[in-house]
C-alpha cells in the first residue's frame, strides 16, 4: 500500500467526534454540505440546518442525521431549534452557525440600499448572536461545548471591489465572537470565528458566473492561486469542533490561501 493511500485511511478512520451531537446551520449546500459530511465521517450525530427543504433533507439522509427546518433569522424558530436538538438527543455539544447570504444587491456602499444592508445584517450577524443565544445555555448546563461561527477573510481587510452589508456583516460576527469566548472560558465553552477566503461554493461561483472580471480581481490575490474547496473550510471546522483545538478561544481561524498575508502574490 502507498504512503498516500495509507496516510488517507488513517484519516479518514479518526473519529475525534464520535457521538457528538453537532448543528450545522446552512447545512444544505457548500461549507455547511462539506461540514455536515466530515462531521459524521467522525462519529457526530449532525443535525442539519436549512430553510431549502430538498437539499437539507437529502444531506441528512446521506449523513445519517436528522434534518431541521429552521429560518436562523427567526428568534422564536433558533430557540425551539436548540431546545428540540437537546430534547430528542439529550445535548447539544457542538454548534456551527454557518447560514449566510450575500445578494448581488450589495455592492458599493454609494449603491447598497438600506432594505439591502438590513437583510445581511440579519442574516448574516443576528443569526449568529441568536445561534449563541440559545445554544449556550444547553451548553452551560452539561459544562462544555464547542461553537464555531462562520465569519470571512473580508473582515480582516478592505477590498475596493466592495460589498459593504455582507464585509460589515461578517465584522460583526468577528467581534461577537471574541466576546463570548471570553467571556465563557471558564465554563467549558469556546467559542471561535472561522475566516475562510474565497471558496468554490455555489454561493461565490453563481456571484463570480455572471462577473468573471469581478471573479479574476479577486483571485488574482490569492497567492494559491485558486479558490479554497468547501471540504477544506470543513477540516478545520472539524479541528475547532474537537479537542485537538481545546486550548483555543475567542479566536479567528485563518483558512485563505494566504490572502490577507499577502502584499505581492506569484505571477
Amino acid at each position: 500500500m502507498s504512503r498516500t493511500c495509507s496516510s488517507r485511511r488513517r484519516s479518514d478512520s479518526v473519529q475525534r467526534l464520535q457521538d457528538r451531537v453537532a448543528v450545522v446551520t446552512g447545512a444544505g449546500s457548500g461549507i455547511g454540505l462539506a461540514t455536515a459530511r466530515r462531521f459524521a465521517a467522525e462519529g457526530a450525530r449532525v443535525v442539519c440546518v436549512d430553510i431549502a427543504a430538498g437539499p437539507g433533507r437529502a444531506v441528512a439522509a446521506e449523513v445519517g442525521g436528522e434534518y431541521v427546518d429552521c429560518d436562523v433569522a427567526d428568534e422564536a424558530a433558533v430557540r425551539d431549534l436548540f431546545d428540540g436538538v437537546v430534547q430528542r438527543h439529550g445535548r447539544l455539544d457542538v454548534a456551527f452557525n454557518n447560514a449566510g447570504i450575500s445578494p448581488p444587491e450589495d455592492g458599493s456602499i454609494l449603491e447598497t440600499d438600506l432594505a439591502t444592508w438590513e437583510r445581511v445584517l440579519r442574516v448574516n450577524t443576528t443569526s449568529v448572536y441568536l445561534g449563541c443565544k440559545y445554544a449556550i445555555p444547553h451548553m452551560l448546563r452539561q459544562g462544555s461545548g464547542s461553537i464555531i461561527n462562520t465569519a470571512s477573510f473580508v473582515a480582516l481587510m478592505g477590498a475596493a471591489t466592495s460589498q459593504i452589508a455582507y464585509t460589515a456583516s461578517k465584522g460583526g460576527v468577528l467581534a461577537l465572537t471574541r466576546e463570548l469566548g471570553v467571556q465563557f472560558a471558564r465554563q467549558g465553552i469556546r467559542v471561535n470565528a472561522l475566516c475562510p477566503g474565497p471558496i468554490a461554493t455555489p454561493l461565490l461561483l453563481e456571484l463570480f458566473a455572471a462577473d468573471p472580471e469581478r471573479a479574476a480581481r479577486r483571485l488574482v490575490h490569492v497567492p494559491m492561486g485558486r479558490f479554497g474547496k468547501p471540504e477544506e473550510i470543513a477540516a478545520a471546522v472539524a479541528f475547532l469542533a474537537s479537542d485537538d483545538a481545546s486550548f483555543m478561544t475567542a479566536a479567528q481561524f485563518v483558512v485563505d490561501g494566504g490572502i490577507t498575508g499577502a502584499y505581492v502574490t506569484p505571477l
